[in-house]
């Protein structure tokens, strides 16, 4: 809330992790948010313990997105892109070129950029126009967009950066800003399904300047900011968030 006015917000896959603890940075502020996801389950009972609303679709359907219009508001202040993830750890093995086929390795690449580019264009295309001056849509990236090493999930999240650009300069003219928060390696998630080893977490942090893994929490603090009124003439950017494993310079 600001200057008494409660600002609308919307947070895409806000049932768990860096979603949930985005909404309940913002919940925390006095804003009213909404929560999106695919797991309605889940996403009700993070709704209740945030004393937030609950949209459940799945944001890279057309048709799923096109249905939840009548139940998100009908101003959007602020717009959280969150949903996504490495979708090649949910089918078991990776789709490269030496050990699959050539169906296998378009079926990944199309699962990756359909869960985290198209998830964010189409519910931002849907909910753009419900925006006014002082809008603000941040969206979450990954370090594996600068060449880690991350397949088809990198390059999904490298598009988003170059789809953010062109998003800043199209609703720049209209007062609304659209950023990136690009996250390292954070702990308390699901996106590694629990696969991550004690090794792989030192592996990770030894890369960092703080020499300590990350938080939900430092995301949203930073998903925050991007949303304020300070950032105001912060647009098109993309904001590290990963204790120097990756230096944006």
């Amino acid at each position: 809330m600001r200057g008494g006015f409660m600002r609308e917000v919307v947070v895409t896959g806000g049932g768990t992790g860096i979603g949930y603890a985005t909404a309940a940075a913002f919940a925390s502020l006095g804003d009213r948010v909404t929560i999106t996801g695919r797991r309605e389950q889940v996403l009700r009972e993070a709704a209740e313990r945030l004393g937030a609303a609950h949209v459940p679709f799945d944001a890279a359907s057309p048709a799923a997105v096109h249905e939840a219009l009548d139940s998100l508001p009908a101003r959007v202040d602020v717009l959280v892109n969150n949903a996504g993830g490495n979708t090649d750890l949910d089918r078991g093995r990776s789709a490269e070129l030496m050990d699959a086929e050539l169906m296998d390795v378009a079926e990944a690449w199309l699962a990756n950029l359909n869960a985290n580019l198209m998830s964010a264009v189409l519910v931002t295309t849907a909910l753009a126009p419900r925006m006014g001056e002082g809008g603000r849509i941040v969206t979450i990236g990954s370090i594996a967009a600068r060449g880690t090493g991350s397949g088809s999930y990198g390059a999904a999240k490298a598009a988003v950066e170059s789809w953010t650009a062109d998003l800043a300069a199209d609703l720049g003219p209209r007062g609304i800003t659209a950023n990136v928060v690009s996250p390292g390696l954070i702990l308390d998630t699901e996106f590694f399904r629990g696969r991550l080893t004690e090794e792989g977490v030192r592996a990770r942090v030894q890369n960092t300047r703080n020499g300590r893994p990350g938080t939900p929490s430092d995301v949203a603090d930073a998903v925050v900011f991007l949303a304020s009124a300070g950032a105001g003439h912060v647009t098109g950017q993309v904001l590290h968030v990963n204790g120097g494993a990756y230096l944006g310079r």
